[in-house]
């Protein structure tokens, strides 16, 4: 579906086609579209809450940042409002360190107008994103690949990524972060199915190397 200029995506029939537009373009990317199967459209939430959770799972396992995000919904500390009430002494309870309980309020305090984020260029929306202490380019491009849908975003910050991109163009040493971005231009407009191609073809590399 288009919306204004930005082309959204939505549906599984979205992310085929970008799909076959990606293994049309390059038999490396048909290669590891056969190895994946039909690709997940991974569409999130947007908003306060999704950012907050991101921001909680930032240096910490997998495992630590459900609990404390576990916490966090049952205090009811998933909007700005409970956020700024809670304080210092209230996010700690929940498992917040110094560093988190910062960028937490940073975010809250930002009173961000999620609904317009859906309306703005992807450049604008990683601008505003970045401008909050605590959100980093990486957490700005994955929101808008997964929250708001953006067709051509890629995270080239992402280590899984550059990973996935050093084995499936057979690269001699992994990609850095401007030379992945550098690259990625070629697979424009359809980056963020890229991204999605990489990252279940990295699950796989993983499986054959039998690491978790």
């Amino acid at each position: 579906m288009w919306c204004s200029a930005l082309r959204i995506i939505e549906t599984d029939a979205d992310v085929a086609e970008g799909g076959a537009w990606l293994a049309a373009h390059d038999p490396r990317f048909a290669a590891a579209l056969a190895h994946t199967g039909a690709l997940p459209l991974r569409r999130r939430p947007d908003g306060f809450a999704q950012l907050l959770s991101a921001i909680i799972s930032q240096q910490v396992s997998t495992a630590s940042a459900a609990a404390i995000w576990a916490r966090m919904e049952a205090a009811g500390l998933t909007h700005e409002a409970a956020v700024r009430a809670a304080g210092e002494d209230g996010l700690r309870a929940v498992g917040l360190s110094r560093q988190k309980i910062a960028y937490a309020q940073a975010l809250a305090d930002a009173e961000i107008d999620y609904a317009a984020l859906r309306a703005l260029p992807d450049a604008g929306v990683i601008k505003t994103l970045t401008a909050v202490k605590g959100i980093g380019v990486w957490t700005a491009e994955i929101y808008a690949m997964f929250s708001l849908g953006r067709m051509d975003v890629f995270a080239p910050g992402d280590l899984a990524l550059q990973v996935a991109a050093q084995s499936l163009f057979d690269l001699k040493v992994r990609p850095s972060e401007k030379e992945l971005r550098a690259l990625s231009e070629n697979w424009s407009p359809w980056r963020s199915v890229a991204a999605r191609l990489l990252f279940a073809y990295y699950r796989g590399i993983k499986g054959r190397e039998g690491t978790k």
